[in-house]
């Protein structure tokens, strides 16, 4: 008899990380993990972290404190920043900040860095960020206005204010990575290391 497939915590309220995982085939229950990102993240900026780390610290936090309240269980979580040279770009507040954040992007080609973290019995097990690179083509203020009326409060959902998923492709001129990356998890080298784990079938 095939075993019943284990259901693997995902340390996030994110529709989208749970819709790609459940795609995916796994079994997800989410538990909202009870960090607060900004201020786990302005003592890194301040010492002059990369954004990649910085994405590996929050992703690790999340599954941490996930884990410690479940330490039977297998906890997936994830974080994802932005950058563009020296500068980290967080979810904007409001639609004036999506606008901003948009106008600083055009004509530009900004870093996504997206983590993933496994963790177990309270302590992280494996680590893993993956990098796409994303070129904005040059947007015209007006269109930048109409786009963000059109998609609405969608646009504060990711830290560069677009989704790739949605009309947010219409943003781009190329892009270089990979598509799971992009929407919010590196999703196949997950799925390799929970095959070589034994939580999922392969």
């Amino acid at each position: 008899m095939p075993r019943e497939p284990e259901t693997i915590v995902l340390a996030s309220t994110s529709p989208f990380r749970r819709r790609l995982l459940e795609d995916a085939g796994l079994c997800i229950e989410a538990i909202a993990p009870e960090v607060d990102e900004r201020a786990a993240e302005k003592p890194l900026e301040e010492t002059g972290a990369s954004a990649e780390d910085i994405a590996l610290v929050l992703a690790e936090a999340k599954a941490v404190d996930v884990s410690e309240r479940h330490p039977e269980r297998w906890v997936v979580a994830g974080d994802q920043t932005l950058s563009l040279g020296d500068r980290i770009f967080h979810k904007p507040a409001d639609m004036e900040g999506a606008r901003r954040h948009l106008l600083a992007l055009s004509g530009q080609k900004h870093q996504l860095n997206s983590a993933v973290v496994l963790a177990r019995g309270g302590a992280a097990v494996w680590r893993h960020v993956s990098l796409a690179h994303m070129t904005m083509r040059r947007l015209d203020p007006g269109f930048i206005g109409r786009h963000l009326s059109r998609v609405g409060e969608k646009a504060l959902t990711s830290v560069g204010a677009y989704q790739i998923e949605g009309e947010g492709i219409q943003l781009f001129e190329k892009i270089d990575g990979d598509y799971f990356t992009i929407v919010g998890v590196p999703l196949l080298p997950l799925l390799e290391k929970l095959r070589v784990l034994g939580v999922i079938d392969g």
